[in-house]
């Protein structure tokens, strides 16, 4: 039986961050798959770049940032100054919406205007009530009830009010007011780097840290045994001291036996399009919403507009509740179409495609799974195992979040280690 100190659960952003900064070499990280870097995974293709979807990494942190520039190329970044718009009724309005009402045929702007000024904000026991309470009856059926729908795949009731956290774009009546004249669209994600070669080129700086024979690749994990704490794979047995686990949550309470309702941990599934076509189409955006059900997706981006290519690089993000069936052939046939419908195809020639499912995409958060999240993970950190990252806690974060989590548990270790 093969033994280690550290038994690291998938070779994506979580797990490579954690390798990264404990001081131990005693570690495996375990990766089911061939390639490196989970859901940011980048496809070379035709001379295309794409994601698995659209990966933008927002640092608050700068010496974080900093950390991943030096193990980059130093032409490798481009910093954008992020121009998203909602398409809306043959209109392109800026985001975020509840900002630029004014920007809406006048009838519509006044309905909106006028719900949210005479607003009784109530208190809300789930996110569809408090999208209301918050912004009243014209903004929450225009845009923000259809476009969560659309992209959770589910009735916004069944939600916690705060599934989005931080995330989600919050303006009170002065800030809508103020934009009239002179706008002022920035979000926590005004400005954004992405690497020319893609996402993985972030995954690669972390992976160079990582001790040359410390990832195996292809061995899946399939048990583990918390009394014994030996962790069972498709091609061993391993002994640990302390498991890190990035899979997702209630993957690992199965793995784990430990006792729990599947129902209770509820998320939807992506299907994602990177088409490449023959010459340019839009300028200067970089990703629209579609709230609208006449779309079959919820969100395009233009991958052109970031690298400065002459080819249009789109990725398109349709949701589906998650026991639903995915016809892949079938849907592409359908955005094609939904694209030259909202004028982003228009005599383009189709030249390469590639297509991934997510599954989980997004997590339902509601409140009694974040107690038993909470509950569980004590649970098992009593045990040496820690789940971490956006799926191993079963919540909703920005890449840049996992990174912090799993230094802050290695450096945890660290102090330990050290007394």
């Amino acid at each position: 039986m093969d033994r280690t100190t550290y038994l690291v659960i998938g070779a994506g952003v979580s797990g490579l961050a954690f390798a990264n900064f404990i001081e131990s070499d005693d570690y495996i990280i375990l990766e089911q798959d061939q390639e490196i870097g989970g859901y940011c995974k980048t496809v070379q293709q035709d001379g295309f770049t794409w994601d698995y979807s659209g990966h933008f990494f927002h640092f608050r942190h700068k010496e974080l940032e900093q950390y991943l520039l030096e193990r980059m190329p130093d032409d490798e970044i481009k910093i954008v100054e992020k121009n998203t718009k909602i398409r809306y009724k043959d209109k392109l309005i800026d985001f975020p919406f509840q900002k630029n009402i004014h920007q809406l045929p006048q009838d519509e702007f006044i309905e909106c205007l006028y719900d949210l000024y005479f607003l009784k904000e109530q208190e809300a026991s789930n996110f569809k009530e408090m999208v209301y309470s918050r912004f009243g009856t014209g903004i929450a059926e225009k845009f923000l009830v259809p476009y969560n729908e659309k992209l959770y795949a589910c009735d916004l009731s069944e939600l916690d009010v705060n599934a989005m956290g931080r995330f989600f774009p919050y303006a009170d009546l002065d800030d809508i007011i103020q934009n009239f004249r002179q706008a002022d669209n920035r979000s926590y994600n005004s400005t954004f780097t992405y690497p020319s070669g893609g996402a993985i080129s972030y995954v690669n700086a972390l992976a160079s840290e990582v001790r040359e024979d410390g990832i195996s690749r292809k061995e899946a994990l399939i048990s583990i045994d918390l009394k014994r704490k030996v962790a069972t794979t498709s091609k061993r047995e391993i002994a640990f001291e302390y498991l890190i686990s990035s899979v997702p949550f209630p993957t690992l309470m199965k793995m784990t036996q430990v006792p729990h309702n599947p129902a209770d941990f509820r998320s939807n599934k992506v299907l994602i399009f990177n088409l490449g076509f023959d010459k340019k189409g839009w300028s200067g955006v970089h990703w629209v919403y579609f709230p609208e059900r006449e779309y079959s997706f919820y969100r395009v981006g233009l991958y052109d507009n970031i690298f400065d290519t002459d080819r249009m690089s789109l990725y398109v993000e349709l949701g589906y509740p998650s026991d639903a069936d995915v016809h892949t052939e079938e849907m592409l046939t359908q955005v094609l179409t939904d694209l030259k419908k909202a004028g982003i195809v228009e005599d383009h020639k189709l030249l390469s495609y590639h297509s991934i499912v997510l599954d989980p995409a997004y997590v339902h958060i509601t409140q009694d799974s974040d107690q038993l999240v909470a509950e569980a993970r004590q649970f098992l950190a009593t045990r040496g195992v820690y789940s971490v990252g956006r799926y191993g806690g079963w919540t909703y974060c920005a890449i840049e979040d996992n990174i912090l989590e799993t230094r802050q548990l290695a450096q945890t270790f660290n102090k330990l280690h050290h007394l």
